[in-house]
């Protein structure tokens, strides 16, 4: 999948179809909460898995049981296709 920038539409379009992220900085942006540590490093491999898939990687971090993510790409810089398309597969992930 080629990335393409997201035309303002679109950018306006997240919080609908992704509502539990938020639009700053030109990246998307999501806090996760586990039960301890182990849930969230299980699933931080887990996209970790999908990430390197797609060849698109996440900015995130993790703090005991708390994950937090943001996604950009960088070389276009701002919130492309590829964006949209592993949030929406960790969305996934973290409601299954």
């Amino acid at each position: 999948m080629k990335a393409t920038l997201l035309n303002q539409q679109e950018l306006n379009s997240i919080q609908t179809k992704l509502p539990q992220w938020k639009l700053s900085d030109n990246k998307i942006k999501r806090e996760l909460g586990f039960q301890n540590f182990i849930d969230a490093f299980g699933f931080m491999t887990k996209v970790a898995l999908i990430a390197e898939g797609i060849n698109h990687h996440p900015d995130w971090s993790n703090v005991y049981s708390s994950v937090k993510i943001e996604l950009t790409t960088h070389d276009l810089g701002g919130v492309s296709n590829l964006d949209i398309h592993l949030a929406t597969a960790i969305e996934k992930l973290f409601r299954a």
